[in-house]
């Protein structure tokens, strides 16, 4: 299989990193600035604040106003997000690839301009306190922060991506922008671009909006967290009980991750997958269940989320912990191998066809790798993995020191029995 598509890099004086690749069958340009910033880079008392300046910067501007910005990319039938994850921040558009000068110019007056003003800060607290009680309102949401609370004792990873309610209340205008002119500058930004473009007019256009940046950033990740086995449930008047079972697994630079890549498919990353077919089809017990990975630079995790009846609870959790075991004590069949292996290829190729898939993919490997990683090298190393590659993961991964159980629901913790050994 050959990919014609060319793909570029390009450093600008004041080290913002452009990267793109030209897709020129198609009549779209997805860009996306990424800053090396999310609620990793957070404490106890700043927690929450990358996905508030999130917020804030589609504001208004010194030349737009908040309906401005949002017409600007209506006006054209495009469409302009954000998102805010643990370790990296994303403001994104899409646009036909005749708009490119006016998307690029978008970006950066939202990023450079952005106003901060208090008025408009006292109206996306309420609007950031109601999409917590959103979270709040919806377990099977909710159980993912209170395990990462529990899983990931009091690191950094363990802080919700959009705060408390205390935290978002308490911001004003200084310690946003004290935080933002800490971590949001030129040597921490990389803009991405893929579809129908040439690399050379990104670069210029990206140069002539974003040239007045600089300054340098401490792009410290922190320690790498120190995982216990633990057991922790939330009471609440729910009608089912949402759990999730999780341990550490490889980080997204890690050799392993392909690995973990069929290991998860294998084990709840589809409808085919081994704890679907137990515990849905054959015997019933949740109409939710799936397994699901969190690679970050230094570390990673894999869960396993299930929602179920209060009395089928620990039937749940058993049948979890002893498929764990069996991926551990015994290898995959052929049959197996072969179905993950064609699930994750045919997954990747598939999103291969879209330029924002493209865009995202191009991003994290220049983040995470400062490289190009060709498609057919990817496909190479799906292939290359063997059974007893994952079974080796599987013994590394699932030990009894690092597996925990976080439950919300009608139950407590002497509800649950959770008993994974050697």
């Amino acid at each position: 299989m050959q990919w014609v598509q060319a793909h570029n890099k390009t450093f600008l004086p004041n080290g913002i990193r452009v990267v793109s690749e030209e897709v020129n069958h198609v009549r779209s340009i997805s860009i996306g600035l990424w800053v090396r910033t999310g609620s990793r880079h957070e404490d106890s008392v700043s927690s929450g604040t990358a996905h508030f300046i999130e917020h804030m910067l589609f504001k208004g501007t010194k030349k737009r106003s908040a309906f401005d910005i949002a017409s600007a990319i209506d006006s054209v039938g495009g469409m302009m997000n954000a998102f805010t994850g643990k370790e990296l921040t994303s403001f994104y558009i899409k646009i036909p690839d005749y708009h490119l000068p006016m998307a690029i110019d978008l970006l950066a007056d939202i990023f450079i301009n952005s106003c901060f003003h208090e008025e408009e800060i006292r109206k996306e607290q309420s609007v950031v306190l109601q999409e917590i009680n959103m979270i709040e309102d919806s377990p099977d949401d909710y159980i993912h922060d209170f395990f990462e609370r529990v899983f990931w004792n009091d690191h950094p990873l363990s802080l919700p991506i959009l705060g408390t309610k205390g935290q978002v209340s308490s911001f004003n205008r200084e310690k946003i922008l004290s935080f933002f002119n800490a971590r949001y500058k030129s040597d921490n930004l990389i803009l991405a671009a893929t579809g129908n473009l040439k690399h050379e007019v990104l670069s210029d256009l990206v140069g002539q909006a974003f040239g007045s940046i600089y300054g340098e950033t401490l792009l410290s990740q922190g320690n790498t967290p120190v995982v216990t086995s633990k057991v922790a449930a939330l009471e609440k008047d729910l009608e089912q009980v949402h759990l999730i079972i999780g341990t550490l697994a490889p980080s997204a630079i890690s050799p392993q991750r392909y690995s973990s890549y069929l290991l998860n498919a294998i084990l709840g990353g589809c409808m085919s997958s081994r704890l679907f077919q137990e515990i849905r089809e054959k015997k019933g017990l949740a109409y939710a269940i799936h397994s699901y990975l969190n690679p970050y630079m230094d570390v990673g995790s894999l869960g396993i989320y299930a929602g179920t009846s209060e009395d089928k609870v620990q039937v749940v959790v058993n049948l979890i912990l002893e498929e764990l075991k069996r991926l551990r004590n015994n290898l995959l069949t052929e049959k197996e191998m072969v179905q993950a292996k064609e699930l994750i290829k045919g997954n990747f190729l598939l999103s291969m066809e879209s330029t924002d898939n493209r865009m995202i993919r191009l991003a994290k490997n220049e983040i995470f790798f400062e490289r190009y990683i060709y498609p057919e090298d990817v496909i190479a190393s799906i292939d290359a993995i063997t059974a007893e590659d994952v079974r080796n993961l599987a013994c590394e991964i699932f030990t009894p020191h690092t597996i925990t159980l976080a439950a919300t629901g009608r139950i407590s913790e002497k509800d649950l029995s959770f008993n994974f050994d050697n």
